[in-house]
C-alpha cells in the first residue's frame, strides 16, 4: 500500500472513534463527520465531554503514581491521537530517564506520531503501529523490544480501550488482556479505564448505536466484569473506583460530577 493509499484509508467522511474522542478532549485532529457523531451523543449522554476529560486526567494521575513509586517502564496500548500533556510527558517530568511505548492501530494516530516521540535526552519514547486483537504483535515488535526490558517491570496502561472490543468476539477482551499480563514479571502493574452502562443503561445503549452506525464496535461492561482484568494481580488503594474518584489531586474533584456522568470505571493494580 502507497504512502497516497492509506491517506486515502483515513475516509476522513466517516466518523472514527479517535476522532471522536480528540473533539471530545478539545483537540483539532476531527473533522465534520466526527463533529456529527460528537454532537449525535453529546445529545444523549451531555456529559460525555466530562467523561473524557476526567478518564484522561485519571491516565495523568496514574502515571504520576507509578513514575513516583519506581516504575521507568511505560507500555500504552491505545494510545490515541496525541494530546499534550501525553504519557511521557507525566512519566518524563518525574523520571527524565523514562521509557514509554506507545502503540495504537488508527493510521492518523501514526500521522501524528512525532508528538508522541519527544523524549527526554535521558528516557526514550518509541510507537508500534498495532492493534490489541493481536497482543503477541505488539509484544514482539522491534520498536518495542529496542526501548523495554520485559525482564523488568512495565507499567502496561489500557485506558478506554477496551470498550472496542466486545463479547461478540467470544470472551476476547479478558483473554487478551491476560496474554499482556502474562508476558510481563513480578512488579508490573496495569491501569485501565472501561466504559460502563451501570449507571445510565439507556443513553449508553443510545451511544453504542451511533457508534455502531459509524462502524465502530462498543462493548460497555459492568464493575464485576471490569473486575475481572485485574484477576491474579493485587489492586492498589483505592481498587476499583468511577475514573474521577482514584486518588484525586484535591478532595472535592472526586464529587464534582456524579458516578451517571463518569460512566468509567478505573483500576491500578500490581503482578505479585
Amino acid at each position: 500500500m502507497s504512502e497516497h493509499d492509506s491517506v486515502v484509508d483515513l475516509r476522513l467522511d466517516r466518523a472514527h472513534s479517535s476522532r471522536i474522542y480528540d473533539y471530545f478532549l478539545g483537540g483539532k485532529t476531527n473533522f465534520l463527520a466526527d463533529r456529527m457523531a460528537a454532537g449525535s451523543v453529546l445529545g444523549v449522554f451531555p456529559a460525555a465531554l466530562v467523561a473524557a476529560r476526567i478518564n484522561r486526567e485519571f491516565m495523568h494521575r496514574t502515571t504520576r503514581v507509578l513514575a513516583a513509586s519506581g516504575m521507568r517502564q511505560f507500555l500504552d496500548i491505545g494510545t490515541g491521537i496525541p494530546t499534550a500533556p501525553n504519557l511521557h510527558d507525566v512519566a518524563q517530568g518525574i523520571a527524565p530517564d523514562a521509557r514509554v511505548v506507545y502503540t495504537d492501530n488508527d493510521p492518523i494516530v501514526l500521522a501524528h506520531a512525532a508528538a508522541l516521540l519527544r523524549s527526554t535526552p535521558e528516557g526514550r519514547t518509541a510507537y508500534v503501529q498495532a492493534d490489541v486483537h493481536d497482543p503477541g504483535g505488539i509484544l514482539t515488535a522491534p520498536q518495542l523490544l529496542d526501548t523495554l526490558d520485559l525482564r523488568r517491570p512495565v507499567a502496561l496502561s489500557l485506558n478506554a480501550l477496551m470498550h472496542f472490543v466486545p463479547d461478540e468476539d467470544g470472551d476476547r477482551a479478558h483473554e487478551i488482556v491476560e496474554c499482556l499480563k502474562a508476558a510481563l514479571p513480578s512488579g508490573s502493574t496495569l491501569a485501565m479505564s472501561h466504559a460502563t452502562a451501570d449507571f445510565s443503561p439507556e443513553a449508553m445503549g443510545k451511544i453504542i448505536k451511533i457508534y455502531g452506525e459509524a462502524g465502530t464496535r462498543l462493548q460497555f461492561r459492568s464493575r464485576a466484569a471490569f473486575l475481572r482484568f485485574f484477576d491474579g494481580w493485587e489492586l492498589l488503594e483505592p481498587g476499583v473506583t468511577l475514573s474521577h474518584q482514584w486518588r484525586p489531586d484535591h478532595p472535592e474533584d472526586a464529587t464534582h460530577v456524579t458516578d451517571a456522568e463518569a460512566a468509567c470505571y478505573a483500576g491500578v493494580a500490581r503482578k505479585p
